[in-house]
């Protein structure tokens, strides 16, 4: 029987919980019955947001340090801090733009070499496909689109057990009609760089 459990995280106004809705609603209308949590944080303030979605015989939308069997990071920085969750089979897509916390904004402190993070992921998961999403939604005519991108690339690399179709319909039906259009683009530039295999940092175990 099937069990995953997707982990999600980015920073306040990224989509991530948008994101997991239509995953979730998208399961739905596939049969399943998921389980959805939110964790807001200072959302606001450009803190960490994550949001799950489990799917399958599972009781609780908690994931433990070690559980994520695929991971969307929205941004650079939290595909690293993501880790934890990870274990050696995950499939973890990342958005490798950068959103500068704030220690990093004031000058405190550095933000990590982009590669040398994408490195560190590769050598501990089972497949990381990494690229500038925020570049792709800009493209598409809405920066905010980047969770559309994400489950493009998602829908893409048939992991999941809802199609690409569920997804997008989703997309129509729930999300702001004035976006729909630039939404279901940049699912599908979401689509198309995951086809592309120069952002296939560490492809997953046939």
């Amino acid at each position: 029987m099937l069990r995953m459990r997707i982990f999600m995280t980015g920073v306040g106004g990224q989509g991530t919980l948008l994101a997991s809705r239509v995953l979730g609603e998208a399961a739905l209308a596939a049969g399943f019955t998921p389980l959805l949590s939110e964790t807001h944080g200072m959302a606001q303030r450009g803190g960490v947001v994550t949001s799950t979605v489990i799917l399958g015989d599972l009781k609780s939308p908690i994931i433990s340090p070690g559980e994520a069997d695929i991971v969307l990071a929205f941004e650079a920085l939290e595909a690293l801090r993501a880790l934890e969750f990870c274990h050696a089979h995950t499939l973890m897509l990342a958005n490798t733009a950068v959103i500068p916390p704030y220690p990093v904004a004031v000058g405190q402190v550095s933000y990590p070499p982009v590669g040398d993070m994408l490195a560190v992921v590769a050598g501990q998961v089972g497949g990381l496909l990494a690229f500038d999403a925020s570049a792709l939604a800009r493209q598409a005519g809405s920066p905010l689109a980047v969770n559309m991108v994400l489950l493009g690339a998602l829908a893409a690399t048939d992991t999941l057990p809802v199609s690409a179709e569920d997804l997008k319909q989703v997309i129509r039906d729930k999300t702001n009609p004035r976006f729909v259009d630039a939404n279901l683009t940049a699912f599908d530039l979401g689509a198309a760089a995951a086809r592309d295999p120069e952002n296939w940092h560490r492809r997953p175990a046939a």
